[in-house]
Order: structure tokens, then sequence, then C-alpha cells
């Protein structure tokens, strides 16, 4: 099917369900939804495929934004799917402690989420996973230039069940498409992307509880203060050391936070925006007053390539 201009999502989604219900064929199978526009339309269209013989998991790894579980599951119980939710916040913790390695994080969560996913699966004596890979998360992957979380077939990793990936051929703007085709809300289908691994990429270098929540405090500021501003992506970055300041009239060694803002398509290519300086100096005073462990504020501004979008 193209997935060009001439992109229809009726009959992607026609196509979709039929693949889902052939691959599936009468048995079980659970779908991974994060809450994000990939994950929830390839749910939405494995519900529609096998109505009451979709189980829907949402796992809590600790690595949210502000709210963003209590949201998330209510949201997706407005939907019909009504996720069970997996509480493994002290797993994913205590698997990354000491880890600083960006590449070896990614495959340490990859490691820890699969088996979360795959201890339910056999407990509940199913064979199928269905998520929401897209084309740009299996193109990074393969290619070397970071390792998405739900890219597994395709570099030959096998977790013992069988992978369903009813978006793998798509890009976001195709994705996006789709789920205004199944008339999710616009929280869904405009909703900005945000990574599987969740803060712990935007935490550069270890990963601990204060470390993120230092990020979801600065992540929240950004978000509102930029809530106006029409970008691909639009997010804090905790980095890595200590840098000097000054609380209180002494020297202070403090955190430093990074504000990216980036335009683009596909993910595959990614431009800085221009923000007008009050908007970043608003951001900043409120990150250095409201973090008190923050005592410096940088606006990144290089495009993907050379850098990618993330950090880490």
């Amino acid at each position: 099917m193209s997935m060009g201009p001439s992109f229809k999502p009726s009959e992607f989604v026609a196509k979709a369900v039929e693949d889902v219900r052939r691959i599936v064929g009468g048995e079980m199978a659970v779908a991974a939804c994060s809450g994000g526009v990939d994950s929830t339309v390839s749910a939405y269209i494995a519900k529609m495929a096998l109505g009451d013989r979709l189980k829907t998991i949402y796992i809590d790894d600790g690595f949210r934004r502000e709210g963003e579980v209590e949201e998330t599951i209510k949201m997706l119980g407005n939907l019909g799917l009504n996720p069970i939710l997996l509480d493994k916040k002290s797993l994913f913790y205590r698997n990354l402690r000491g880890v600083i390695d960006a590449e070896r994080k990614r495959k340490i969560f990859r490691e820890t989420f699969y088996n979360v996913i795959g201890d339910f699966m056999k407990s509940n004596g199913i064979r199928f996973l269905v998520q929401g890979t897209i084309a740009a998360d299996i193109v990074e992957t393969k290619g070397g230039i970071k390792t998405q979380h739900n890219v597994l077939e395709q570099i030959g990793i096998d977790y013992g069940f069988k992978v369903v990936e009813p978006l793998k051929e798509l890009y976001k703007p195709q994705v996006r498409e789709v789920a205004r085709y199944l008339g999710l809300p616009k929280e869904i289908s405009e909703k900005m992307p945000f990574p599987g691994p969740g803060l712990m990429i935007r935490v550069v270098g270890e990963v601990n509880p204060k470390r993120v929540e230092i990020v979801r405090k600065a992540t929240k500021i950004v978000e509102e203060e930029l809530r106006d501003v029409d970008a691909f992506q639009k997010f804090a970055v905790l980095l890595p050391g200590r840098a000097t300041g000054i609380r209180g009239g002494r020297r202070k060694y403090g955190y430093m936070i990074a504000i990216r803002v980036v335009a683009s398509e596909d993910a595959i290519t990614a431009s800085p925006l221009e923000i007008p300086f009050s908007k970043l100096k608003r951001i900043t005073d409120r990150i250095t007053s409201e973090i008190n462990d923050v005592v410096r504020v940088l606006y990144e501004l290089t495009p993907k390539p050379p850098s990618t979008i993330e950090f880490e």
C-alpha cells in the first residue's frame, strides 16, 4: 500500500484490522499502550479486530510526566480499552542503578519492559503482543542511530511471543491521519511525541528518582510556558555534572537544564525553533526559582542531523 500523498486512512484501517484478525486467529492478544498516538492507534485497531479477546496494559515505569499515568488510564478507559495498570517503578530504577551509557540504558529499559510484558503474557496464556512500532523507529534502530525500545524482530530479538505491528510501515503524519479517521480525540491524534522510555532518556547520565523528578518539574514548566508554540517536540533535559551557581548569596554547585524545541515532519530530520527571548527568560526564571537544585538553563540549537532530537 502506498504511503505517499495518495495514502487513504480508510483503506489502511480496513487492511490493518484484517491483518490483525488473520495473525491472531481465534486467540487472545495483549496491547501495550502508553497513551501516545502510535500505541493508542495500534491498540484501537486491535480492539476493532479482536473485541474482548484483547487485553490492554499500561506499564508505570516511573519515567512519565507529572499526572500522566492517571490521565492516560482515564483516557484509554474512555476509549473502551480499559487498561490494566502494572506498577513497575521500583524494578526499572533498580535495573538502571549506576548505568551511565545512553545505549546501555535504552537496552536495559527494553529488556525490563519486555520481561514485564512477557511475565504478564505467560501468566495469562497469551502469545500475541500488539505494539505501536512505526517506520521511523525501525529506520533509526537498524541504522544504528539509537536503539528504539520497541524494535525487536527487525534486529533479530525474540522474547518468545509473536509481535503484531499494525503501523510499522507508517510515519508519524500518516499515524495522525489514521487517528483522525478513527475519530480519536485531539489529545491523542495531535499529541506531541514522547519517547517510549519517557524521562529516562531526558536524564543524561545515571537515572535515579531525584534526577527524574528534577526533569519532570522542568518538563512541566517548559510545556506550560510553550503551550502556544507549534512544535514537533518541546522538552527539558537534565545534563550530566554540576555547574557553579549562587543561592542565598553563597556559591552552590547545581544542576543544568537544557531546553529543546524542534520542528519536524517525520522525526528523521529536525530544526530548532526560534523562541522569543522573553519566553526563554520566563522559562529560566521559573525553573531556577521553582527547582532549587538547578542553577543554569540552556537553549539547544543543533539540528538533526548532526544531533538527534533526544539527547540520549
